[in-house]
């Protein structure tokens, strides 16, 4: 069997999943919509991680809060049962944020990705 060659776009997925377990383990991080808007809102919130099945209307609204607070927002490109795995819950996460990194290069990652 040869090597299958993964596209970048996994590539991506799968290091940001492996720095959100190093997130969940040492920083401080808020799963949820709501919870997403009252962190931006509080000027608390580093990093919001979307999901890509997340609705346009919800997105957009949280977009808007994040440039209102100067907050850099990723999509994750994976769906939210993915970002649940990814942050190590056992259920759907559409949104997460970020609020301290910890010992993970999270933040460096994906504003080096936005660039």
């Amino acid at each position: 069997m040869a090597p299958v060659k993964k596209s970048k776009a996994t590539k991506s997925t799968e290091s940001i999943a492996s720095r959100l377990a190093l997130v969940v383990k040492s920083g401080k991080y808020d799963l949820g919509y709501k919870s997403a808007l009252k962190q931006m809102r509080s000027g608390k919130a580093k990093l919001v991680l979307i999901s890509g099945n997340c609705p346009p209307l919800r997105k957009s609204e949280l977009e808007y809060y994040a440039m209102l607070s100067k907050t850099s927002v990723h999509h994750f490109s994976g769906t939210n049962v993915a970002l649940g795995t990814a942050a190590g819950k056992l259920f759907r996460v559409g949104v997460m944020t970020i609020m301290d990194q910890g010992d993970s290069d999270l933040l460096t990652i994906t504003e080096s990705a936005a660039a």
